[in-house]
C-alpha cells in the first residue's frame, strides 16, 4: 500500500467574510432604493377672501362616497361634471372631508383629480 503521510483534518470554509459582505450589499441597497414614487400635490388653503363667483364646486370626501354639490356620485360621473362646472382646469375646486376620513382616501381623490387636469384644489375644514 501506499503511505501518503499523516491524513489531517479539512479545516472548514470561515462564513465570516461572506456575511460581512452580505450586510453591507444589504445596507447599500437599504440606502439607495427608493420604496415608493413620491408626487407632491399641489394644495392652496381656502381664505376668507374674495366673494365667489361662478358655479358651486364643493367636492365632499366621504368613508365610502364622494358627493358634488351635495349630491352622491362615483368619481368619473363627479369628474365629468366638474369638467361641465369649470370653464378650465385653472378653476377652484373646494375639498372637505367628512369627519374621520382617512387622510389616504382624501389623497386618493385628490390624486385622481390633479390627473383629471384640476390644478387648483383648495381644502376646507371639516364640518364639527
Amino acid at each position: 500500500m501506499f503511505a501518503f503521510g499523516i491524513p489531517r483534518t479539512r479545516r472548514g470554509v470561515s462564513l465570516t467574510p461572506m456575511i460581512d459582505v452580505v450586510f453591507l450589499l444589504l445596507v447599500f441597497f437599504m440606502l439607495v432604493a427608493r420604496f415608493g414614487v413620491e408626487r407632491p400635490v399641489p394644495v392652496s388653503l381656502a381664505t376668507g377672501g374674495a366673494g365667489w363667483e361662478g358655479p358651486p364646486r364643493l367636492v365632499e370626501v366621504g368613508a365610502g362616497d364622494l358627493r358634488l354639490n351635495g349630491v352622491t356620485m362615483d368619481l368619473q360621473p363627479m369628474l365629468v361634471d366638474l369638467v361641465r362646472l369649470t370653464e378650465s382646469g385653472d378653476d377652484p375646486i373646494v375639498i372637505r372631508p367628512d369627519p374621520g376620513v382617512d387622510l389616504q382616501r382624501l389623497l386618493d381623490v385628490m390624486d385622481l383629480m390633479d390627473r383629471a387636469g384640476f390644478t387648483r384644489l383648495a381644502i376646507v375644514e371639516a364640518r364639527p
